[in-house]
């Protein structure tokens, strides 16, 4: 059973990071790249932050519009 992201397996013997890999270069046409980070996770004192990686290939918003400052 699984029981987190750091690497432990569940019942197919396969981590969520190598699961993720799998399938993201699974297609006919995919590449090592496809499979490349997008978002860091950080944890501390009980909050959990995700941010988008600056040099990520695909990000979420439009592509047409520049991001708003934060």
């Amino acid at each position: 059973m699984h029981t987190d992201d750091t690497g432990t397996t569940d019942a197919t013997g396969m981590s969520d990071e190598a699961k993720r890999h799998d399938q993201l270069t699974s297609a006919p046409s995919a590449t090592e790249e496809d499979a490349a980070p997008r978002i860091d996770v950080t944890h501390r004192d009980g909050v959990t932050r995700i941010d988008i990686r600056d040099d990520a290939d695909v990000r979420p918003g439009n592509p047409m519009e520049e991001p708003e400052d934060a």
